[in-house]
């Protein structure tokens, strides 16, 4: 399944589109994460450069969601504004079942983005909201998002390397 996401994400810098990052806690440090990563550590001189953007960093915007409509929207409604058909909207959630990352999805499917997750246990609702889904088959958190951990930086590295073929990282 990494090498299927890395493929995608791949596709979708040649096609210069968005990819947006999101998550709840441990996830959502990694969405900053993975965030970060994607947008300074795969510049490559005289390239141009991956359009990563997490949602998890606007407390401010995500707080106001919370505070004046619902929690559950805290990355449906951003998504809403920005999300373009064929952009990449690349959620993490340890259960699957987050009502808020669940939302997000949906606004990213009917956006006509091409959606990929990061999930635990059996994938929850999350999993059939994703075009590509890595599964950790745990029922303990901390193994999740060790494993998510490991696996966001096995895709940065390959596409790193993909970057660094293209001429200096």
């Amino acid at each position: 399944m990494i090498d299927r996401m890395v493929e995608d994400l791949w596709t979708a810098y040649q096609e210069d589109r968005t990819i947006f990052f999101f998550g709840n806690g441990g996830s959502a440090a990694l969405a900053s994460h993975l965030a970060c990563d994607m947008g300074k550590g795969t510049i490559a001189r005289s390239h141009r450069r991956f359009r990563a953007i997490s949602l998890a960093d606007n407390i401010p915007l995500m707080t106001a969601w919370a505070n004046d409509f619902s929690y559950q929207d805290i990355f449906a409604e951003p998504l809403a504004g920005l999300v373009r058909k064929d952009d990449r909207v690349f959620a993490i959630s340890g259960s699957g079942n987050s009502t808020n990352v669940v939302r997000g999805l949906q606004v990213a499917r009917a956006a006509g983005a091409k959606t990929l997750a990061l999930t635990g246990y059996e994938g929850g609702l999350v999993r059939g909201l994703a075009d590509l889904c890595l599964i950790v088959p745990s029922n303990d958190m901390q193994h999740i998002e060790d494993a998510h951990l490991c696996s966001a930086h096995a895709i940065f590295t390959a596409l790193r390397q993909r970057m660094e073929q293209l001429g200096g990282v």
